[in-house]
């Protein structure tokens, strides 16, 4: 069975030394999904939002939210991280789909970055449209991908342990 690395021999947390750590290009991706009526929807697409450009503000917001994660999740390290990027897709009337993808090159990953991207980008598009929709739909928060690193590469749907 894996143990818990956040946890040292006695149960007491710990965050984890990575010195000894191989210096690798990480990357990691993730997904949020914003669920809301189709008027709504219409209102993001055609930039009618009285609070502004709802998915550049988000955009903006899910950047910023990757570079603080290690303020918010109490044993991630502080990175440089070396890229930021977030895309939308919407394939349907009534959903926004968030994929962040970030990058590093050092001794951890950046999965935890990534998922932090995603939910306060879509966190973000709720916040901005709550005035004309409280009942918008913040779900499926999810690593997609990561790669680098000593336990290599994972991909959603590929890994057993994966719903």
């Amino acid at each position: 069975m894996t143990q818990l690395t956040h946890f040292d021999e006695q149960g007491a947390s710990r965050m984890v030394d990575v010195s000894n750590k191989e210096i690798t290009n990480r990357i990691a991706i993730a997904h949020a999904k914003v669920i809301m009526k189709p008027e709504t929807f219409r209102l993001i697409i055609d930039k009618k939002v009285q609070k502004g450009d709802v998915l550049e503000v988000a955009r903006v917001a899910g950047i910023m939210a990757a570079k603080q994660t290690f303020t918010l999740i109490p044993m991630c390290h502080p990175l440089n991280l070396t890229g930021v990027k977030i895309d939308y897709t919407n394939n349907s009337v009534n959903e926004i789909e968030v994929f962040s993808e970030v990058r590093v090159t050092g001794k951890t990953g950046v999965e935890m970055e990534a998922i932090t991207a995603a939910a306060v980008c879509a966190i973000t598009i709720y916040d901005m449209c709550k005035s004309v929709d409280k009942g918008m739909v913040v779900s499926d928060i999810h690593l997609v991908e990561k790669s680098g690193g000593k336990s290599g590469t994972f991909v959603f749907g590929k890994d057993l342990n994966t719903l």
